[in-house]
């Protein structure tokens, strides 16, 4: 299957996935465990663990959308 450009996400949809991305963030400085935030978020521990790579190595601006993959 073949999505439109961003994903096929409207712009309401990005921002639903933006806030979760930011609640990560705040149960990684909480000390939360992968698992855990997984579970409470309703997302895979695959990306959590992506999360939180990222949050470590850049901060929250590390943690946020880089946008669709494809061309514009």
């Amino acid at each position: 299957m073949r999505y439109a450009q961003g994903g096929g996400l409207t712009d309401v949809e990005r921002a639903a996935r933006e806030r979760v991305r930011r609640q990560a963030v705040t149960h990684f400085e909480a000390g939360g465990k992968n698992r855990e935030i997984a579970a409470t978020l309703r997302v895979s521990e695959r990306s959590v663990e992506r999360w939180r790579r990222q949050w470590r190595e850049g901060g929250h601006a590390g943690v946020a959308s880089k946008g669709s993959p494809g061309r514009p």
